[in-house]
């Protein structure tokens, strides 16, 4: 498509979705039962980890909003569409941005999870993300105007990221990304001296998250060996979940490494080669993935002195797909692994997919990454409103380019135009989004209290 047709598509979609139109939220009259929808889940997932879920989700509308993509996924259906799709992340809530190792050994920070991701509409990452915005100030006790300052600036520069790169060539788009020590810079202009030290206090630690720390922090040394720590529920060694009179431990671990193996790219073989299977556990992770099968396996090279920690999460349909159709990968292994690659400005050496068959006997898909490789997060309850403010900002700016490799960015610069008519748009919406939100909680906490779902709090 050339330029002036995408930039004419762009002002076209205002017609059928008015700028204007995406600060509308009110509840559709058969809105699902957000407890429901979240039953619905759990029914796939193991099962005496699914009160930690609930858990985790009760602490505040925040963590609740973090677990509630596929709620909000059904939300976002019944809201306007531009009908201008992109490889959507699907949860771009602002906590699944951080930092990562890119293999030139630089620390770069965008979106870092892929697990719904499917091709769909831009405008509902935005709002995802911007929702996660306002919900975030709300929670750590910023006033109205504040968080309205944040959403609508984290809005401004998704827009004005996105007009820029309409007018880059694809490869300049394709090699856009930020290093961590350019945030400051880039985004950070108000930040005070204990802001700046807040701010980068996380990226400045991330060299050190390797497979090395998680060595440490993981296992212990069982008869002169590295064995992983039993911490349950959180971490399990596969020893103690195994039965050994079903089938023979060695050989099924060996065919999932095999599995695993056969599936990369000849030169990361090479690689994966140089190391030998240890040990591998059940690991809790996050929030809204509790519940799913999620395993980390212990690889060590040169003599036992060179630990590679892997993570195989099970990865299940896209909370979108009842709203934009199946993916066109059978394995959703695949289906996240591929969205990444086409998302992400810079991959995991490691990141790949199989399929393989459960302890229970059924077969799940998989994706495999390092688990550790200088990850960097930030706890929002500590930054400053100008610290929180520089990373939106960030977070705004790292999604616009996101999208624009993977869609037409002079479709979407265009329907997004020079005004603020968008942001202001999405701030209202996120307003009332977030009022929703802190009802849906509530719901969570009824439900729990009543008797109808399980809570495993403080774990």
């Amino acid at each position: 498509m050339r330029s002036g047709e995408s930039a004419q598509r762009g002002r076209a979609a205002r017609e059928a979705a008015p700028r204007s139109s995406h600060a509308d939220w009110l509840p559709a009259p058969n809105r699902p039962d957000p407890i429901e929808v979240l039953q619905a889940q759990a029914a796939t997932r193991i099962q005496e980890l699914v009160p930690i879920r609930y858990g985790r989700m009760l602490v505040s509308p925040f963590t609740f909003y973090r677990g509630a993509a596929a709620v909000m996924a059904a939300d976002l259906a019944a809201t306007p569409r531009s009908g201008i799709v992109v490889q959507a992340c699907g949860d771009a809530h602002i906590s699944n941005f951080g930092g990562f190792a890119a293999q030139d050994r630089r620390l770069i920070f965008g979106p870092n999870d892929f697990d719904e991701t499917l091709p769909g509409p831009w405008e509902w990452d935005v709002k995802r993300m911007a929702a996660s915005v306002e919900i975030a100030g709300r929670d750590i006790g910023l006033p109205a105007d504040r968080r309205r300052k944040l959403v609508i600036d984290c809005a401004h520069e998704y827009r004005q990221a996105m007009r820029n790169f309409a007018n880059e060539s694809h490869l300049d788009v394709w090699y856009e990304r930020i290093n961590a020590s350019e945030l400051v810079d880039q985004f950070g202009g108000r930040l005070g001296q204990r802001g700046r030290i807040l701010f980068t206090q996380p990226f400045a630690k991330a060299h050190r998250k390797t497979s090395l720390r998680a060595v440490k922090k993981l296992t212990e040394q069982v008869d002169g060996k590295p064995r992983f720590r039993s911490v349950p529920p959180l971490l399990v060694p596969f020893r103690d979940l195994f039965d050994p009179a079903s089938r023979d431990q060695g050989e099924y671990v060996r065919g999932l490494i095999d599995e695993y193996r056969r599936g990369l790219d000849e030169d990361r073989r090479y690689l994966f080669d140089t190391y030998r299977f240890v040990d591998m556990a059940r690991k809790v992770v996050g929030v809204g993935s509790v519940g799913t099968q999620a395993w980390v396996f212990l690889l060590v090279g040169r003599g036992g002195k060179d630990p590679l920690v892997l993570q195989a999460k099970e990865a299940q349909a896209s909370v979108l797909e009842p709203y934009v159709g199946a993916s066109e990968f059978a394995n959703h292994g695949e289906r996240v692994v591929r969205g990444q690659r086409m998302a992400q400005a810079a991959i995991d050496l490691f990141l790949n997919w199989q399929r393989s068959e459960g302890l229970d006997g059924k077969e799940r898909d998989f994706y495999v990454r390092q688990l550790w490789d200088w990850k960097a997060s930030i706890d929002l309850s500590t930054m400053t409103f100008w610290g929180l403010h520089a990373y939106t900002r960030a977070c705004g700016w790292s999604l616009a380019r996101a999208h624009a490799r993977s869609g037409d960015r002079l479709a979407i610069a265009a329907y997004l135009g020079n005004g603020s008519n968008f942001d202001r748009a999405i701030a209202r919406f996120c307003t009332a989004y977030a009022d929703q939100n802190e009802l849906d909680h509530k719901r969570l906490a009824d439900a729990v209290a009543t008797g109808r779902v399980e809570a495993q709090p403080g774990v």
